[in-house]
């Protein structure tokens, strides 16, 4: 069967199937020193394979300067159409441009760009911009979160897109009581969604300034909108322990009404959970703490930076990645309340422990994470967004970034590089360029949800 006509009627079912054989990467130029358009990067992950550990094709974009970021799929298990339609395109926003790609992955091996949203459609029928996280919906449609308008103002909203990939409008009543937008994620049989904020387009886009975040320019709540309404019906402040609450992640099995927010700035993990005397109140328990380290002979300390988070889908394993320290982390989750430290790893970072993989120096720290289906391997890049790239980590725009896989103990827990794979992107034909944001034909860890 076609990995595009490939669907599981539960979390269950996908933890049963075949291992992985090739993912999709981002990678963009945009903020480097190149001036080549991003692309579409098909990695070879299959063990088996005379071309495996290696970039098989590249996908370019026709225009210089998008910064491709997050992208998702077409349809999902979510869909109630899922049965006429076919997980066949990869839908990439540009973030500084506005621009929407649509990628063919009917050749799973070498996709094709199939169509594109332009800016100045955006603009003139829904004024939005920055186009970040992609979901699919049970009713068949996409959504994707904006960041801001098309002037780079928050606080942005939800872009609904059909099949067809024509602009059908905003998902959202109104953004009322938002003040920034970021990630979402929906929980259909508790009749809720969640979003998280990061600033106004326009504030991040040239680089992190503390000096921001105190003027109130960075976000720091939750906001749950009622799924069927379309309205927001609750927020939460993190006050000072949720500095830029960025990645959100619900459990799998569609009836739990748990779920967990990475906390960038920081450094926390919050548990959300619905109230448990009765009502359709939402909850935050800060759950896991990474402090600030200050290194030896330095004069102040360094936060970790939690940007990515991911739970594995029979829900008992959270990761997440600390930037700016340089280690993965893995915390058994069987209490949501009590996560447990299983497993860490050290790839990079500020904090100066050195990690080598296949004979290369890691440069930058681990941030966006993919798991496979079974729980049993990680996949790891370490491009957060060119301009905090450039800042906190300048010989990224020499080195280029990395595509590492890290293999896990599903049963006790615990994780260890895999040696025999590595993607070095600083040895790209056009030049060192940034890896981003992962995906697997036929689903994986952070698109699919369950009705």
């Amino acid at each position: 069967m076609s990995l595009c006509h490939r669907f599981f009627s539960s979390p269950e079912k996908a933890r049963e199937a075949e291992p992985e054989k090739l993912l999709y990467v981002v990678c963009l130029y945009a903020g480097t020193h190149t001036q080549q358009p991003d692309y579409l990067a098909t990695v070879d992950v299959d063990s088996s394979s005379p071309t495996y550990s290696t970039v098989v094709s590249r996908t370019p974009v026709p225009y210089v300067g998008d910064e491709l970021h997050h992208f998702g799929w077409n349809t999902c298990c979510s869909s109630k159409q899922k049965d006429s339609l076919a997980r066949r395109y990869l839908i990439a926003g540009g973030q500084r441009s506005g621009r929407i790609y649509i990628f063919d992955t009917a050749e799973e091996r070498n996709p094709k760009i199939h169509h594109i949203i332009e800016p100045e459609e955006l603009k003139s029928k829904v004024n939005l911009g920055a186009p970040h996280t992609v979901h699919c919906l049970p009713d068949g449609n996409i959504m994707i979160s904006m960041l801001g308008d098309s002037e780079a103002n928050n606080p942005g909203g939800f872009l609904l897109l059909d099949q067809e990939f024509r602009i059908i409008g905003h998902w959202e009543k109104n953004m009322k009581g938002v003040d920034f937008n970021y990630d979402f994620w929906y929980q259909p049989r508790h009749n809720i969604m969640v979003s998280t904020e990061w600033a106004a387009p326009k504030t991040y886009f040239q680089g992190f300034d503390l000096e921001d975040v105190k003027a109130g320019k960075y976000g720091r709540k939750l906001h749950f909108w009622d799924w069927k309404e379309q309205k927001l019906v609750q927020s939460i402040d993190l006050g000072e322990d949720g500095w830029l609450p960025l990645e959100v992640r619900f459990h799998h099995n569609p009836d739990s009404c748990h779920g967990f927010v990475g906390v960038a700035l920081s450094s926390n993990i919050f548990h959300i959970y619905k109230s448990h005397n009765g009502s359709d109140e939402w909850k935050a328990e800060k759950v896991i703490s990474v402090p600030p380290v200050t290194p030896e002979n330095a004069s102040s300390s360094i936060p970790a930076v939690i940007t990515d988070i991911l739970i594995s889908m029979d829900d008992r394993f959270l990761y997440f990645s600390d930037w700016l320290h340089g280690d993965v982390r893995q915390y058994d989750i069987s209490n949501p309340s009590k996560p447990r430290l299983t497993g860490q790893l050290w790839l990079g970072g500020l904090l100066e422990k050195t990690c080598k993989v296949a004979d290369n120096i890691l440069c930058g720290g681990p941030q966006m994470l993919q798991l496979s289906l079974d729980g049993k391997r990680l996949y790891v890049t370490n491009s957060l967004f060119s301009s905090w790239d450039n800042q906190f980590y300048p010989e990224m725009a020499n080195r280029g970034s990395y595509l590492l896989k890290i293999i896990c103990d599903t049963d006790k827990g615990g994780m260890e590089i895999d040696h025999s794979f590595f993607i070095d992107f600083g040895r790209e034909p056009c030049g060192p360029c940034r890896a981003h944001e992962v995906r697997y034909p036929g689903g994986d860890c952070t698109s699919d949800i369950w009705m």
